[in-house]
């Protein structure tokens, strides 16, 4: 069987995020997808080493690369639009399912349940509200790196999202927050580099 599963997610860097705002520099989903799973990492391991739960940090990493991969059929629908209504959620839902009912299609058999798996994480499970806190931790990122860059348009966003965050209530959240959101506020002078 020929697959073109990984062409398609290959074209992630083609759908343009945040398609309302006028941004100083453009992100992709791909690139989004990468700092959601390298946030949702982060996450999984504050809750393992800091706070002596328990979840797979590498697990979350893996479902937060695909979180948004339907996009690739659907693309990135703002989301003041995507929530405007419950019929409009429910509909965007459909479409979204079978994209990725299309995209396990294009898999050889024996993939399709590891992937599967991946794609229908349980949006209610204990595990996947760290992957939902660092989706919301990656717009965060990018909203104070648009108000860094002198760009006014998402300061509304970077208030919002982070009320979203705090309200979240996780203690993994609030330590990221806490300890490494100010490296945000570094330019690279102040970060420093190879000495």
């Amino acid at each position: 069987m020929q697959s073109d599963f990984f062409a398609y997610l290959s074209r992630m860097k083609y759908i343009a995020r945040w398609s309302l705002m006028r941004a100083t520099e453009t992100e992709n989903v791909q690139e989004h997808s990468h700092m959601t799973a390298v946030l949702a990492h982060a996450l999984g391991l504050l809750r393992t080493e800091v706070f002596g739960g328990t979840c797979d940090p590498e697990h979350l990493a893996a479902i937060a690369l695909l979180h948004d991969a339907a996009e690739i059929f659907t693309s990135d629908l703002p989301t003041p639009i995507k929530y405007r209504s419950a019929g409009l959620r429910r509909a965007y839902d459909e479409v979204e399912a079978s994209a990725v009912a299309r995209l396990l299609a294009e898999l050889p058999e024996p993939l399709r349940p590891a992937y599967r798996r991946l794609f229908e994480a349980h949006a209610d499970s204990a595990e996947y509200e760290l992957v939902r806190a660092a989706d919301k931790l990656s717009a965060y990122i990018k909203c104070v790196e648009e108000r860094r860059a002198g760009n006014r348009e998402f300061l509304t966003a970077e208030q919002s999202t982070l009320r979203r965050l705090r309200d979240m209530a996780l203690p993994e959240v609030d330590y990221f927050l806490e300890h490494f959101m100010p490296g945000f506020e570094k330019n690279l002078d102040e970060l420093g580099t190879l000495d």
